[in-house]
């Protein structure tokens, strides 16, 4: 697993207790650094899956210390190699608490690598604008390569994967931050591409444009796929950009062909591309919680984690419900074509 460097700031007077806590590690490679300011500082080296319960440690001791801050840093190579241990490999190893070392990164990288994905910046409006632009003329020419190129961009994979991260946490500061990021993009992709079908003679029977207008079980599958693969993008330290693919694929052709036919005025063909789309959007996400909860994602304080639970709940039987009637209209929408 990749490598991480925690260091560990806090006034010199509970340096002791420090060394005694990384000592009590396993096989936990640690030094003490030279204070500055009459702070101890303190750095441990480790693999990705063990920084979360070493981070969990040290803040249920100091997080209420003046003064106390951990840093997260990522290691590219240590010379010599880091040997893990057997039982760390095969997820036998465990913590004080029970539960086993998880093959993921920690919750707070994980939060900091996405929660800068909610926020609606010009970038963000940018690259909506250009994934649209790119997929509308990929849909209008009927080219699958193009239309694979825009996805490319993948802008709405972070929001995607934050709003079911913002369910496994209880947080609802990330989830309204996710929602509106989310619900601008897709107002901006509806209005951009409802433009070009107003503008650009278009031919309502292209297969790119068809295809997208008609849901099925499979569209089901690659949608509930897509959630799982984006989330395992952000907590396994994949490639985003590759994976985010998935997701892309799952959400913006659907919308861009639901905004082109409205802009022809074939409202039957924008109402079926448009359930194609509410169907991604509910199978992305709870595919993501559902890959978060397997992930052992949850808040480290049990108060935060007990409503973290409860939320969760609510949230995969809600998904559900919305899904199954879903796929009831989809069968429906189908018979009677």
């Amino acid at each position: 697993m990749p490598q991480r460097v925690i260091k560990v700031i806090l006034p010199e007077a509970h340096g002791k207790q420090v060394i005694d806590m990384l000592e009590s590690v396993e096989n936990l490679v640690f030094w003490q650094e030279e204070s500055s300011d009459g702070n101890f500082v303190a750095s441990a080296l480790t693999d990705s899956g063990r920084s979360e319960s070493i981070m969990d440690l040290f803040e249920q001791k100091f997080a209420f210390l003046e003064g106390f801050k951990m840093i997260l840093f990522p290691v590219e190579a240590s010379i010599p190699r880091m040997d893990t241990p057997a039982e760390d490999v095969s997820l036998a190893s465990a913590s004080k608490n029970g539960q086993k070392t998880p093959i993921r990164i920690s919750r707070e990288e994980l939060y900091s690598d996405i929660v800068d994905s909610t926020k609606l910046s010009n970038i963000f409006v940018l690259m909506v604008v250009l994934s649209t632009v790119v997929v509308g003329i990929g849909l209008l020419k009927n080219n699958v390569a193009v239309i694979i190129g825009a996805m490319v961009i993948a802008p709405f994979l972070g929001p995607n994967v934050a709003l079911a991260l913002s369910t496994n946490l209880a947080d609802k500061k990330l989830g309204l931050n996710a929602l509106k990021t989310l619900s601008s993009g897709f107002i901006m992709v509806l209005l951009l591409s409802a433009c070009m079908g107003y503008l650009f003679e278009t031919d309502p029977s292209i297969p790119e444009i068809v295809s997208r207008t008609q849901a099925g079980l499979s569209d089901i599958i690659l949608a509930l796929a897509s959630g799982c693969a984006g989330v395992l993008a952000f907590t396994t330290g994949a490639s985003s950009a590759v994976i985010g693919v998935m997701v892309a694929v799952a959400i913006l052709p659907p919308l861009t062909v639901c905004g082109l036919l409205l802009g022809m005025g074939q409202l039957s063909g924008a109402a079926g591309a448009f359930l194609l789309f509410v169907t991604n959007i509910i199978c992305i996400n709870l595919s993501g919680v559902l890959t978060f909860l397997v992930q052992g994602i949850s808040p480290r304080v049990w108060w935060e984690a007990d409503k973290a639970k409860k939320a969760t709940r609510k949230a995969l039987v809600l998904w559900t419900i919305i899904l199954v009637v879903l796929a009831v209209i989809i069968f429906i929408w189908q018979t009677d074509l």
